[in-house]
């Protein structure tokens, strides 16, 4: 599928149960219309957590028996950068750093032969404290209508023909705003369907909510002047409106699709070195948001007689989303807390009540997958553990090494393996499933 699924239900697996509401029902045959949904090719990534950014991975089939351990088929060296890979068919893309320079990448999903490579100078200067994480790219690129658009770290938007390469156009703001990136670079994902692409440019102080013309990058609406945070955006439709769910330096807000009008806010402001960094994730008619030293909230945003509204459901201090972004499967939120120096969580998604928690000091990142009956969750030090989901402890079912060097991108699960992207090199490892 090419673009992102419009839906507030999206992150319901299938097989579970889902409570959808007449007006989603009604709705759903015309938002799949608008998209040309179809189903999910059998090997098709198209950006950050999938191509609806729940992490659910649609159409895998967890094998009856995991294997005891995984075939790397091949290992490419590709560079620096935290950019998940994407797929589409037999073509692999990775964004990446090398030197100086910013690299796009489409590599054979075979072989791991390169079949083109982009090039751009992309000098980067990082914030003090931040030299460990490097020079980025830290965005995530993204694949709809069979084009990649790809954020720098220094706030460059670029567009690229996915089939050979061939730059299509490129937005910088750098003259609108005297820091056109947050302190630690760009890190927010570009948001596409195959019609429009959104992002928010800026620094920390002030910024623009931007939707472009995917295929000629004509501006179409802005919206400011809130700074930019590090999380991405998420399409949704809450109550018959499509809207793009961002969460900026100052609020979480939605906005209208068509016209960029703001509909809602709810403040959850960048304070101090509190930054505002995991995405937001689904659930329901709600979303679920939560950041450093902050706790988690589920909001809920309504309409009602022409007039926006936003509750807050539960707030669950115990738990804070520092870098890693939490998840939903079924009526549970799946996370790592940065308190106890890293720890796994379950909560109830309706709730916000535990249900388990992991050990501590279980890493400094992790990014999370979801398939039926199951989590699969990447840990910073090269790890993948395969969790049971929908149960009432922590209970591992599988473990895999696949690198050992630093796992900071989000993993992608093919039919019959991984792409692994760590500090330098991306690798496809094989499930050995028939």
């Amino acid at each position: 599928m090419n673009g992102a699924l419009w839906s507030k239900y999206s992150n319901e697996p299938a097989g579970e149960t889902m409570r959808v509401t007449k007006k989603f029902l009604f709705l759903l045959p015309l938002i799949l219309a608008h998209l040309g949904f179809e189903s999910r090719a059998e090997n098709e990534w198209t950006g950050w957590l999938g191509p609806d950014r729940s992490g659910f991975v649609h159409g895998f089939e967890p094998p009856p028996e995991w294997p005891e351990q995984l075939q790397e088929i091949w290992k490419v060296n590709v560079g620096t950068g935290y950019g998940t890979p994407l797929v589409s068919g037999d073509r692999v893309y990775q964004h990446a750093r090398q030197n100086n320079e910013e690299v796009l990448w489409c590599l054979s999903l075979k072989t791991g032969d390169t079949l083109w490579r982009q090039t751009k100078p992309m000098p980067f200067k990082m914030g003090g404290g931040g030299e460990f994480h490097g020079k980025g790219p830290k965005s995530n690129p993204t694949l709809a209508g069979g084009r990649i658009f790809t954020m720098s770290i220094t706030g460059v938007l670029s567009a690229f023909d996915a089939s050979s390469g061939t730059p299509l156009w490129s937005k910088d703001f750098s003259d609108r705003f005297q820091k056109p990136h947050p302190y630690w670079g760009a890190c927010t994902s570009p948001l596409a369907d195959e019609s429009r692409v959104f992002i928010r440019f800026g620094g920390d102080d002030d910024g623009l909510l931007v939707a472009f013309d995917a295929q000629s990058g004509r501006k179409i609406w802005t919206l400011g002047k809130d700074g930019a945070a590090y999380a991405s955006p998420l399409f949704a439709v809450i109550d018959g409106v499509k809207q793009v769910v961002e969460w900026n330096h100052n609020s979480l807000t939605g906005v209208d699709y068509e016209t960029g009008k703001r509909l809602w806010d709810y403040p959850f402001a960048h304070v101090g070195t509190n930054q505002n960094m995991p995405s937001p994730a689904l659930y329901k008619e709600s979303i679920i948001v939560g950041g450093e030293n902050r706790g988690i909230r589920r909001v809920i945003p309504s309409l009602e007689n022409g007039k926006w509204s936003v509750e807050e459901r539960w707030y669950q201090k115990r738990f804070a989303l520092d870098m890693s972004s939490a998840i939903v499967s079924g009526d549970y939120l799946y996370g790592l807390s940065h308190f106890r120096m890293g720890q796994l969580f379950c909560l109830s998604a309706e709730t916000g009540e535990p249900v388990w928690t992991g050990p501590g000091r279980s890493g400094e990142n992790a990014t999370f997958l979801a398939i039926p009956g199951h989590i699969i969750t990447l840990l910073n030090e090269g790890e993948i553990q395969i969790l049971r989901s929908g149960v009432k402890s922590l209970e591992k079912v599988a473990s895999y090494q696949v690198s050992e060097h630093p796992t900071w991108a989000a993993p992608v699960l093919l039919r019959n393996g991984f792409l692994i992207k760590d500090r330098e090199t991306l690798s496809y490892w094989s499930l050995n499933i028939r």
